[in-house]
Order: structure tokens, then sequence, then C-alpha cells
């Protein structure tokens, strides 16, 4: 028995039937069922034998796999209509992992974001690929989570130098300036904007300064680009010196100190995308480093005291981490709604220490780690009493450092607190 024929992913941009090869017009023709948005299908339809079914796909794109698979199944012909390259942060992939490979035969237009790039004369095989084409989630505040629909966006301007971006109206390209103005990346970047690419009235907006796209309408449909003005800034991946922090006045040191910072940081093991906790936060000091190095992944903080939130956020703010959330509360309060995290790390408890630290075992993923600090015997004990109980693997380390101080023309040591650093895996979860 022969197998049936793949389904016909044809590309398709807003010029519509004119802008086809001959190629794909004949596949569009010559098909029993045709499947697409209802904009892309106005682009074809009166081309059209009456013989093919048109299937509208909006809002019901989880079904199109199975009215492929049913058609397939049927013995008819089949094709689905996509917007530039099906490929690129559109269908090909979904249908693929739903259908498999073998199942569609792709044929992709130019991609919008090529014809973008090439109305601004601007080479484009450098550029960061990002999609804000999502839910709309409102605007961009400092501390939004993975959730918002400009997330992607934002984590790669805090870190590349040209990006290419599919908005949507409601992540419109104003939006993403302010956003980008929020972020503290307001004189980073200038923004071009291609316009209705492909139609009579395509109009290309080049080279804006950040603050004029925040106030500005664009016609729709569009692509963003950002080309950053100056080199990204220089400035350390790890081992900020404490006096690079915000921190309570006149209170001066209440701070996870840069010694046992860069210990802690190294036992919680942290990946380029891990999800991270920093339950205490205080300055922020250990979650925004652990920022810095998850910098594909996100932090969830939470500090009590009010006046070491504000701080936090400053710094937040001041480092540009636009993957942070810091949250003013006393954990284990809403930490439900936190995703499991790759690493935690507990620097205050609250009183709340050896429920925390069942909880934190019973919510790390695999492989995670539970790293602690403590100055208080009281404290440590009853960490390694808890983790004893729940079966967990642990060490600690004591970490005694010394400072150099100035006197008179020389120079001596200056003894800081011992700390204790205790580091946690859950061995049976």
């Amino acid at each position: 028995m022969n197998s049936p024929e793949p389904c016909q992913l044809i590309g398709i941009l807003d010029d519509g039937w004119a802008g086809l090869g001959d190629a794909a017009r004949a596949r569009l023709a010559g098909c029993d069922l045709l499947i697409g948005a209802r904009r892309t299908l106005e682009l074809v339809a009166p081309h059209l034998p009456s013989r093919v079914e048109q299937r509208m796909m909006d809002g019901l794109l989880g079904r199109v796999p199975e009215w492929v698979r049913a058609a397939r199944g049927a013995g008819q012909s089949c094709a689905v209509l996509a917007t530039g390259d099906p490929l690129c942060h559109g269908i090909a992939s979904f249908l693929a992992d739903k259908l498999g490979t073998t199942a569609i035969t792709v044929h992709p237009a130019p991609s919008t974001l090529q014809l973008a790039f090439a109305r601004l004369g601007q080479s484009w095989q450098g550029a960061t690929i990002v999609s804000v084409h999502g839910h709309d989630a409102g605007e961009w505040q400092p501390g939004a989570g993975p959730d918002h629909g400009l997330y992607p966006l934002m984590r790669a301007a805090s870190q590349q130098h040209l990006i290419g971006a599919f908005t949507s109206p409601a992540n419109s390209p104003d939006r993403i300036a302010r956003a980008l103005i929020s972020a503290g990346l307001g004189d980073d970047f200038r923004m071009s904007v291609a316009a209705r690419l492909a139609l009579p009235d395509e109009v290309v907006h080049a080279d804006l300064p950040l603050t004029v796209a925040a106030s500005r309408s664009f016609a729709d449909p569009n692509i963003v680009v950002l080309t950053r003005v100056g080199p990204p800034e220089r400035r350390a991946t790890f081992g900020f010196d404490d006096a690079d922090f915000i921190q309570r006045a006149p209170e001066k040191g209440l701070i996870t100190k840069q010694e046992a910072r860069a210990l802690s940081l190294a036992k919680l093991g942290l990946c380029p995308d891990s999800l991270v906790w920093d339950i205490g936060a205080g300055s922020g000091s250990v979650g925004l480093e652990a920022a810095r190095l998850a910098r594909n992944g996100h932090v969830w903080a939470i500090e009590k005291n009010a006046g070491d939130a504000a701080n936090a956020r400053a710094n937040a703010l001041r480092l540009r981490a636009t993957n942070y959330t810091l949250v003013e509360g006393k954990a284990p309060a809403g930490l439900d709604t936190w995703p499991a995290p790759d690493a935690v790390f507990i620097g205050g408890s609250g009183g709340e220490l050896a429920g925390l630290i069942r909880l934190i075992l019973g919510r790390l993923r695999p492989g995670g780690r539970l790293v602690m600090n403590f100055v208080t015997l009281e404290n440590l004990a009853t960490a390694t009493a808890t983790l004893a109980e729940a079966g967990a693997s642990w060490d600690v380390v004591q970490l005694q450092a010394a400072r150099s101080q100035p006197i008179l023309d020389m120079h001596r040591l200056a003894a800081q607190n011992p700390v204790w650093i205790v580091s946690a895996t859950q061995e049976n979860p």
C-alpha cells in the first residue's frame, strides 16, 4: 500500500497569489483541502477551483494535525498556508512534531524578517531572532517573569547586539520600546520598524531612538529590528564587590559577603538555563549574581523586610536584570506558585528554617541543589538535623575570611565572622 501524499505546507506573503511561484500555485489549485488562517485564505480564494475545500484554523490550531491526518487517511491531497517561512517561528515545527517530518513538505516563502533586513540594507546572519507574537500580558514591568509575552525579547536585549523580532498587535513596536526603556536599556538600542511588507502601502521606519518609537503607532503587521548603538556593557558576570550593591543604611554589612557569595554560587552549580529560588534575598546580591550566571534561566526571590526589598529592586535595575523577580513577603508564603527549582539559596529563613528545608527538598528538580548560609550554631544544627531526617545528602564548609585594612603606612588582616555554608541534594525524592 502506497504511503499517503505529504501535506504541502506553503509559505505566502501579503502580496498573496501574485507573489507565489508557479509550483506553489499548482499545488494550491490541485489540493482537495486547504487549511489556513482567514487572512491567508482570502489572499488565494479567488484563484482556486470551487472543488477545493477551504478550512479556517483561526483559534483552532490544535486541530490542524487531526484534519491533516484525516485527509491523508482518506486519500485526499491537502495543503496548509503559512506566513513567510513556516520553519522560522512558524507552524512547520508544530506539525512536524505532531505528524512526523515525512508527513509534510515545506515550501517556504521569504521570511518577513528577511524582507525587513533587506529593506534596511542590513545583513542579518548575526541576528538573534525572537518572537513576541504571543499572548497579551500587558506592559512590561520590572520583575516580570517568563510567562510575559515580551520575555524572550528582553532576555535577548540583555545579551545581543542585533535582534529581529516578530511582533503582534498587542506586543507592538511602541510597547517593546517602552519595555526596553523601563529596563534601563533606553540608550542602548535604535529601533527600525518594517510595516506592511510586500503591500502597496509598505513603509519602513529606520533607526528610531527608543524614546521616539515608544510614543508612536505603527501599521500592522510589522517587524522590529533592534540594533545596539554601542558595545554591550562590560561588567563582570560574577564576583561583584559588596560596595556594588545598594544596602540598608546605616546598617551596612547586611549582605552576603563576596567570599561567602562566591562559594555559595559555586555550590549552587548553576547552568545557563537554571531556575533559581533566593529565600531571604536581602539586598539581592546572591540572587542577582545567580541571574547573570543563569542568563537564560530565571531567579525568583523573596524578602520580608521592605527596606531590603526596595534595595534589591534598585540593584536589579542597576544591573539590568530582566530575569529576576522579587516578591516582598515572608517565605514560605507564595512559594507554591513558583516553578520547581534547579537551585535554591537560603540567606534568611524568618524562623521557618526546618519547614522551608522540607518544602524545598520536595520541590527540587532532579539533580537540584539547596545551599544555605548560617552564622549561628543553632541554625546550623537545625539545618543539618532536618536534612538528616529527610534523607538528604549534605555537606558543610566553614568559611573564615580576613580582609586587608590599612594601618599607618602598612596593612593588617581583619577577620570576618565565620560562615557555615551548607549544601544539600535530595537522594530519595
